[in-house]
């Protein structure tokens, strides 16, 4: 498995580097402690492959996810959507047992008992 991106989610990315003026620049998907659920989601445009990272291309979109992180979001899928809250990417993540009410953080499922919640950013 590995983390994917839709097609929402890689237009929209798409977007955001095409403002950035950086032909080099990939996105960096990242779990860190912290939060209130104890885990949380980040995202960062680099333009540094580091040796412990997976490169994974979606729709265009190379995405950067070191090994830890990629521990814990093996199997995710990563969207966009628009509601009346919003705008927000949304992280379907088989490896969350449980997501905060802000949807930024998350607690880690135990091993092999992932239920899929989804989180938003």
């Amino acid at each position: 498995m590995s983390v994917t991106l839709t097609e929402a989610a890689a237009e929209k990315v798409q977007g955001l580097l095409a403002q950035e003026d950086n032909k080099d620049l990939s996105l960096r998907v990242f779990v860190s402690g912290g939060g209130c659920s104890g885990f949380e989601y980040g995202f960062t445009f680099d333009d540094d492959v580091k040796d412990n990272d997976t490169v994974v291309e979606n729709h265009g979109v190379k995405l950067l996810v070191d090994q830890m992180s990629l521990d814990m979001l093996d199997g995710a899928e990563i969207d966009y959507k628009t509601s009346l809250q919003g705008e927000s990417f949304v992280i379907k993540n088989p490896n969350a047992a449980s997501t905060c009410g802000c949807g930024k953080s998350f607690t880690p499922a135990e091993e092999g008992s992932g239920c899929g919640h989804a989180s938003s950013y």
